[in-house]
This record gives structure tokens, C-alpha cells and sequence, in this order.
């Protein structure tokens, strides 16, 4: 059976156990906090799997977790906040694709991380620029967040440091995350339809993975109760904070 599964994804025992351990813990992640998957994957994984790879395999777990959390990311998101980013995010993606012809992938990384750390240290102080929580910010952030996918594919953390600057009831910040991820969902498919990474192992990679993240996303969404809710902007902003330095650091080092 575990030959079986090894010659599905094409890694070894030791790959696929490290795998299996990431993908459950980045599920448990998106479960709470309504995002971090792909990040927390790319972050945990790019050892093991080239990141253009990773790609496709993130785009449909993501899309697993997004089926899971809908229908309570319906109910409870603010969703002119959801279509609004959603909306600018596939505006923006074609824009940081074709920045990546002029500007070096790595440079246009650093520089999104860059400001994601320096945003969420802001906000962690309470001092987060009055602008992202109004209705033209609603819109520049959901088309600096399609740039930042298209150039550095950290746009969903530029909606959730967004989302978090509203300081609203954490269940709300929550589904509209969730919502919006959804959303983004058919713009990312567009995309990878026409980039031609969704290949067969790609494929087969995400069905071996999906009950993992499955159960990560069930036991996320448990430990999201009421007596946890109060650490919710917290933990998100620490969230963003770490995969941004992670990300730096692996810039700096390779």
C-alpha cells in the first residue's frame, strides 16, 4: 500500500511522511484561521517539491478546504467585503503576471513579504493605516492582492492582513476570508488553465493529499469555539508575520 501511494506522487517514504505531517498541520490552520494553507505548504514543502510544482497541488486542496468551509463563509462573511476583494484580486492577477517579464521573481517576492511583515507588526501595535479600512482601500487591496499573486503568489495574505485591519467579530473576519477564497477559486483556474501546470501528477498528488487536509480543515474548524476567539487576530497576524520572515529568510539564504 505504501509502495502503491509512493509511485502515485512520485516521492519517497520519508517525502511523503513529511508531506502528510505539513499538509495535516496547514489544514488545521485554514480550519481556524480561514487561510494559510497554501502558504504554510509552500513554506514547509519547497524542500521537497520545486514551488511551480507546489502550485497546482495548492490550487486544489485550496479549492477542497473552500467546498468544506462555504457554506459557513456564506452565512456569516461581510460579502461586499468578500466580492469587492475578490473581484479586484482578478483584476490585479493579470497585472503581476505581466510585471513578472520586467520585475525578477525574487526581488518582487522580497518586496511583498517585505511589506506584509511591516503591515502586520502595524497592525499588531494597533497602528494600521486608517486607509485599508475604507471603500477605496476595499478595492486597492483586493488589486494589490491579484498583483501580489501574480508576481510572488502572496496575495491571500495581503486579503487577510485587509480583512483583519476591519477589527470586526472574529467569525466574521473568518467567513469572509473563507468566502473570499472561494471566490478567488474560479480566477485561480482560469489562470493555471492557461499557464498549463495542472498535469496528471499534479493531480494525483492533490487526491492523495485532500483527505489529510480534509481532516486538518475538521480539526481546525473544532478548536475555532467561542473561548478561542478572542486570540483569533492575534494568532492570524503572528501567522502572517512568521511565514513572512520564513519567507525572507529562504530569499536571503538561497
Amino acid at each position: 500500500m505504501l509502495a502503491q501511494l509512493q509511485n502515485l506522487v512520485s516521492l519517497s517514504s520519508t517525502e511523503l511522511a513529511i508531506c502528510l505531517a505539513v499538509l495535516l498541520a496547514a489544514g488545521m490552520v485554514r480550519g481556524f484561521a480561514g487561510f494559510g494553507l497554501s502558504a504554510l505548504t509552500m513554506a514547509g514543502l519547497t524542500l521537497i517539491m520545486p514551488p511551480v510544482t507546489l502550485i497546482p497541488v495548492c490550487f486544489m486542496l485550496e479549492a477542497v478546504a473552500s467546498i468544506m468551509m462555504f457554506r459557513g463563509g456564506l452565512r456569516l462573511a461581510d460579502r461586499r467585503i468578500s466580492l469587492g476583494l475578490a473581484l479586484g484580486s482578478a483584476i490585479g492577477i493579470p497585472i503581476g503576471l505581466a510585471a513578472t517579464i520586467t520585475v525578477p521573481t525574487d526581488i518582487s517576492r522580497m518586496i511583498a513579504l517585505g511589506l506584509i511583515l511591516v503591515l502586520s507588526l502595524l497592525q499588531l501595535l494597533k497602528a494600521s493605516p486608517a486607509f485599508l479600512a475604507t471603500r477605496p482601500g476595499l478595492y486597492a487591496a483586493g488589486l494589490t492582492a491579484g498583483i501580489a499573486t501574480g508576481l510572488a503568489s502572496v496575495g491571500g495574505m495581503v486579503v487577510a492582513l485587509y480583512v483583519l485591519a476591519q477589527n470586526a467579530a472574529a467569525p466574521r473576519m473568518r467567513a469572509s476570508l473563507v468566502l473570499y477564497l472561494f471566490l478567488g477559486m474560479f480566477a485561480s483556474a482560469v489562470w493555471l488553465s492557461f499557464s498549463g501546470l495542472l498535469d496528471t501528477l499534479a493531480l494525483r498528488r492533490a487526491l492523495v493529499f485532500a483527505p489529510v487536509v480534509m481532516l486538518g480543515v475538521v480539526l481546525g474548524t473544532a478548536l475555532f469555539r467561542p473561548s478561542l476567539e478572542q486570540f483569533y487576530r492575534r494568532f492570524c497576524l503572528g501567522l502572517l508575520m512568521t511565514l513572512a520572515t520564513v519567507g525572507l529568510l529562504r530569499l536571503a539564504l538561497t
